[in-house]
């Protein structure tokens, strides 16, 4: 148990959650503010793609996963070994409880203790709910990279967002 939210416990994320994970995975697709993704993973493909140690579920009493947090390795350049691009999810159903920032919390002190400096992500403009959750989090917006990439026919921009760590010098 690494951190609370009201009615759920922050847990290592593992394959006993991968249907429930990547259904809230593919509900963010669907709304269309959430990644240029079009269709959410095989279990292998995300399990692959996602640092072990830094990926972790919120889940409730009954053992329904209510939201997820992951990282993925910027760069396999020694220079970047301590920078990840993470992802958050929320099941629809369990969004304004608190728990995307507590599932944030759990991912910076385990980042935090593996001597990771920098948390960076980017996040669709109109998304303006993860903008001000990433805010409270510690997150400072470093850019927009405009027109970025096409997303359902629409060029689309991106906000760069970055937190780093005053703990890992």
């Amino acid at each position: 148990m690494k951190d609370r939210a009201p009615g759920a416990v922050i847990v290592p994320l593992g394959p006993e959650h991968a249907e429930q994970v990547l259904a809230i995975y593919q509900a963010g697709i669907d709304e269309g503010d959430a990644t240029f993704e079009t269709a959410a993973p095989s279990w292998e493909a995300f399990d692959g793609a996602k640092l072990p140690g830094h990926r972790f579920a919120a889940v409730d009493a009954e053992g329904t996963v209510l939201g997820w947090v992951a990282v993925t390795r910027v760069s396999d350049r020694c220079a970047y070994a301590g920078v990840v691009e993470h992802s958050v999810y929320v099941h629809p159903a369990a969004r304004g409880r608190g728990i995307a920032a507590a599932l944030l919390r759990a991912l910076i002190d385990s980042t935090e203790s593996a001597g990771i400096w920098t948390v960076q992500s980017g996040i669709f403009p109109e998304n303006t709910a993860s903008l001000a959750l990433h805010a409270r989090a510690g997150f400072r917006v470093i850019g927009t990279r405009e027109r970025v990439g096409r997303h359902r026919g629409v060029w689309r921009d991106v906000v760069l967002v970055e937190r780093r760590s005053p703990a890992v010098v």
